[in-house]
């Protein structure tokens, strides 16, 4: 039997036996749930880069589909295009993947310094079939928001696998890199 018990900075669950066990805020899952169901939409997202929010601290693995079963990579090109408008962004770069049993996204967001705020661009379904592929992202970001010149991308491969019946994401492969923005 559990019984639910809090701390001032995570949640935790008392076992029967008597330990206690962190549990991840469910906030955080439905954080990454809603950023998984906007990459399937093909949303543009804005969200708080991961160095602006308070770090959480370790908690324990939470239900989650199995790990990967082979290698996958992601790349990103070194030079992605920002329309002379500012408003268009497309990154690009490979990705190789094999063992999915559900649909795998490339999902791509794009940042640059001072601000704080990571502009998702896109997302591209993959295949996965053990061969290297090319992908591109092409998206939206308010006006102003991104100009030519550095800025940080991160891209991540990610599958919703589903476990019973439940689409889980399981991440394949993530990279983060440091770009330049041309006008196109």
């Amino acid at each position: 039997m559990s019984v639910p018990t809090s701390t001032s900075t995570a949640t935790a669950t008392a076992t029967a036996s008597g330990s206690v066990r962190p549990v991840r805020p469910v906030r955080s899952v439905l954080a990454g749930a809603a950023a998984c169901g906007a990459l399937l939409l093909g949303a543009v997202v804005a969200v708080p880069s991961v160095a602006s929010a308070a770090p959480e601290p370790p908690a324990a693995p939470v239900a989650s589909a199995a790990p990967a079963a082979s290698p996958a990579s992601v790349t990103v090109d070194p030079v992605g295009l920002i329309a002379p408008d500012g408003r268009r962004v497309t990154l690009s770069g490979t990705y190789r993947c094999t063992d999915a049993s559900g649909p795998v996204l490339v999902g791509s967001s794009v940042r640059q310094e001072p601000a704080v705020t990571r502009y998702g661009v896109g997302g591209t379904r993959a295949q996965c079939d053990g061969r290297t592929h090319r992908w591109e992202n092409t998206g939206s970001v308010p006006s102003d928001a991104l100009k030519a010149g550095a800025a940080d991308v991160e891209v991540t491969l990610v599958e919703l696998r589903p476990v019973g019946g439940l689409p889980l994401p399981l991440f394949h492969a993530s990279l983060r890199q440091d770009i330049t923005l041309d006008r196109g």
